[in-house]
């Protein structure tokens, strides 16, 4: 019966207590650096590089701090417990080798997300065009971009493919060019339409003087002579400007008597 009673005594001095207080020692690890954790990124939060950094971006620091002190935090309680750190490390391994395999679209969204925030092609509220579709950008996430078309509609569109593609950045410029094309018939008075576009063109405001604008032959098509009128517009003025000149050159060249041609055949019969 001593006996018995020696190795229960010598169990819970040599495996049990040492158990327990690696458990308590584990606790304790763990939710003192999880507290320290939230009060590093808090107070990373509040410093002036990442005040004067893009809202997103600056979530996507401060996420992926918090992530790996958490984890490091983790490992050191289960290390406390006895677990070899070779083994976590494999186990980390295993773990996000099957989680990318698993997200290997959403991580290509991801990784697409952080290159546009960190190289910023363009901002929220730029009118952007890509291959996917163009509009106003409404929202910048990390895995999704959101346009807003002229007609209203949300388009979302992933960041691996506007990361990976060409974008243009109509916004990214405080002025605009505008050129609008009037066909005219051959044997018209070229100078009198030229004149005719240049008033139009003086007569709406969002038209800049600097760089004045000008009217040049672009084409000789079938049928017609093309002009094109070209000016310059601020950005914000681009499509009220432009529509308004798509609609007031045909008015104007028309009212000093160049003729607008239709697409016309000549027919010769013998």
């Amino acid at each position: 019966m001593e006996h018995l009673i020696d190795i229960l005594l010598n169990f819970v001095n040599t495996y049990l207590v040492k158990f327990v207080v690696s458990i308590v020692c584990a606790a304790l690890v763990l939710i003192i650096g999880l507290k320290l954790v939230k009060f590093i990124t808090k107070r990373l939060g509040k410093s002036k590089g990442i005040q004067k950094m893009d809202s997103s971006a600056a979530a996507l620091i401060l996420n992926a701090v918090k992530l790996l002190l958490n984890v490091l935090v983790v490992v050191i309680a289960v290390q406390i417990l006895g677990v070899p750190s070779a083994t976590i490390i494999a186990a980390i391994g295993s773990c996000g080798l099957a989680i990318g395999l698993a997200l290997q679209g959403g991580l290509s969204n991801f990784a697409g997300g952080v290159m546009i925030m960190i190289f910023k092609p363009f901002h929220i509220g730029d009118y952007i065009v890509t291959g996917s579709g163009e509009g106003f950008v409404e929202d910048i996430s990390l895995f999704y971009t959101k346009l807003e078309t002229l007609d209203g509609k949300s388009v979302n569109i992933p960041n691996s493919a506007l990361s990976s593609s060409t974008v243009t950045n109509l916004s990214s410029k405080e002025t605009r060019g505008i050129d609008i094309e009037v066909a005219v018939a051959y044997g018209s008075d070229l100078e009198l339409a030229r004149k005719a576009l240049i008033d139009c063109a003086k007569s709406c405001d969002m038209v800049l003087d600097e760089p004045a604008p000008t009217v040049f032959v672009s084409d000789h098509a079938e049928s017609c002579v093309k002009l094109t009128l070209r000016v310059r517009v601020k950005g914000a003025d681009y499509w009220p400007a432009r529509f308004y000149l798509m609609e007031q050159s045909i008015k104007d060249v028309a009212s000093a008597g160049v003729t607008i041609p239709f697409p016309q055949i000549d027919v010769h019969m013998k």
